[in-house]
C-alpha cells in the first residue's frame, strides 16, 4: 500500500469493490492476455515471423505450451484443446494458405504473398479466426472470444467464433467488417470493408438459433452493404454493391445494387446542388 497521505477511506473502497466483483468471479473464469499464444501461432505457420533457428517441430511445441499457458490462466483447470489444436494445425494451415493466394489472386494492389501474410489485415483477422474457430467446435469456453476480439482490436475487424467460412476467403481493407455468430460462407467470397452479416433481430429469445445469413460460393460483397437475418440466402456467384441494405435472399448470379440518391453527372459542367 502506497504511503501517500490519501483522502479517502482505501480500505472501505477496498471491501466494497471486493463485494461487488465477487458476483462477477463465480465462474472462476480469467482473462488473460492472448497475444503470446497468437504471436506463437505465427510463428508456427508462417517462416516470416520466425527469429531464430527453432525447427518447425520445435516451435509447434512452443506453440503448444502458449496454448497450456493460456488455458491455465483463463480457464484454471487442464486441457485437451491444445493437443487437438496441434492436430488440426496442418489444416487449418492449407486453408490459411489457401486463403492468401485468393487474396493476392483477388486485389491488383497486391504484389507477393509475403505482402499479403505481413501486412494485411483482412488476413491477419482470418488467420485468427481460423484457430478461434477451430477451438470453438472444442466447446472450449472463453478462449475463441478473447482470441476474435484479440483480431478485432489489432485489425477493426469482428468476426464470432462460431461463424463457419470455408476457403478460401478473402476480406479486402476490412475495417468495420463485422461476421456474426451463425453466419456460413462458401469459398470464393470476397468482403470489402463494412460489410455486416448481421441479425435481423436481437434477443436472448433466439440464442441458438441461426440468426446470420448464408453467403454461398464466389459471392462479392462490395463495401457497407448490410446483409441480415438467418433466412437469407445470397445466392451463388452474385455481386451485392456498396452501401446496400438486404433482409431477403437473393437468386443466384443476381446483381444487387443500390439506387443513387443524385443523379450522376452525364455531361461535363454539370451540376447538382445536395
Amino acid at each position: 500500500m502506497s504511503s501517500h497521505p490519501y483522502q479517502v477511506d482505501l480500505h472501505r473502497a477496498g471491501f466494497a469493490l471486493d463485494a461487488l466483483q465477487g458476483e462477477l468471479t463465480g465462474s472462476g473464469l480469467r482473462a488473460p492476455d492472448p497475444a503470446p499464444f497468437v504471436h506463437a501461432l505465427r510463428q508456427a505457420l508462417f517462416p516470416h515471423f520466425r527469429t531464430g533457428q527453432a525447427t518447425t517441430a520445435e516451435l509447434l511445441a512452443q506453440l503448444h505450451d502458449a496454448a497450456h499457458q493460456l488455458a491455465a490462466q483463463a480457464l484454471g483447470t487442464p486441457q485437451t484443446w491444445p493437443d487437438h489444436l496441434i492436430d488440426a494445425l496442418p489444416t487449418i494451415a492449407a486453408q490459411l494458405y489457401a486463403d492468401a493466394a485468393f487474396t493476392l489472386a483477388q486485389d491488383p494492389a497486391a504484389h507477393s504473398l509475403d505482402e499479403v501474410i505481413t501486412t494485411y489485415p483482412g488476413y491477419a483477422a482470418i488467420v485468427i479466426h481460423r484457430v478461434a474457430s477451430a477451438i470453438h467446435l472444442l466447446n472450449v469456453p472463453l478462449i475463441p472470444r478473447l482470441l476474435a476480439e484479440l483480431a478485432h482490436a489489432q485489425t477493426g475487424i469482428d468476426i464470432h467464433p462460431g461463424a463457419t467460412i470455408a476457403s478460401p476467403f478473402c476480406i479486402d481493407h476490412g475495417t468495420g467488417v463485422v461476421i456474426g455468430q451463425t453466419a456460413v460462407v462458401g469459398k470464393n467470397v470476397v468482403l470489402y470493408q463494412g460489410v455486416t452479416l448481421g441479425a435481423l433481430r436481437i434477443s436472448k429469445a433466439v440464442a441458438g438459433t441461426k440468426r446470420h445469413p448464408t453467403i454461398q460460393d464466389d459471392v462479392v460483397i462490395y463495401a457497407n452493404a448490410t446483409v441480415l437475418g438467418g433466412n437469407t440466402v445470397i445466392g451463388a456467384r452474385s455481386v451485392i454493391g456498396g452501401n446496400t441494405w438486404i433482409t431477403r435472399s437473393v437468386p443466384p448470379d443476381s446483381t444487387v445494387l443500390r439506387k443513387p440518391d443524385l443523379p450522376i453527372p452525364t455531361n461535363a459542367g454539370d451540376e447538382y446542388t445536395i
